[in-house]
């Protein structure tokens, strides 16, 4: 089961983070290919991707667990979708920490691969530590002061 761990020291309060970590329809502004956010409420949402070929997938998520402002976490509804032959579970967490400079914001994926997929693991983590990186990427853009 591939579960990747990714970290940044922000130039933002914790607090900052948190209006956007904390708001499902901020996603499209700060998580990688996601294009906009559908029908989005306290407890659920759905991501329109944009694939790298241009195509769009919707893929719908639930929320785990929020402890404002210090953790969220949230699992893709894989049955029924695109993705159900590939995992039979995606949890992603966040975790925003105060620091001597900002906030430390840690990202973490977590999957459990299904079928011939189990195979992958070396190839989804590779692929899920540039997905964390770009998402980092895109928090330090939208929450930097």
């Amino acid at each position: 089961m591939p579960n990747v761990r990714a970290s940044r020291t922000l130039d933002a309060t914790p607090e900052a983070v948190w209006r956007v970590v904390g708001d499902p329809s901020h996603l499209a502004r700060w998580w990688p290919r996601a294009r906009r956010v559908e029908a989005a409420t306290d407890d659920a949402w759905t991501i329109a991707f944009r694939t790298e070929k241009g195509k769009t997938i919707r893929a719908d998520f639930q929320l785990l667990e929020s402890e404002p402002p210090h953790r969220r976490s949230w699992y893709q509804q894989l049955e029924d979708s695109p993705f159900e032959s590939l995992m039979s579970e995606s949890v992603t967490e966040v975790i925003v920490e105060t620091a001597d400079e900002g906030s430390r914001v840690t990202l973490v994926q977590r999957q459990k691969l299904r079928g011939l997929s189990r195979f992958g693991g070396p190839l989804v983590r590779t692929a899920s530590r540039r997905l964390l990186g770009e998402a980092l990427d895109g928090l330090e853009r939208t929450c930097g002061t």
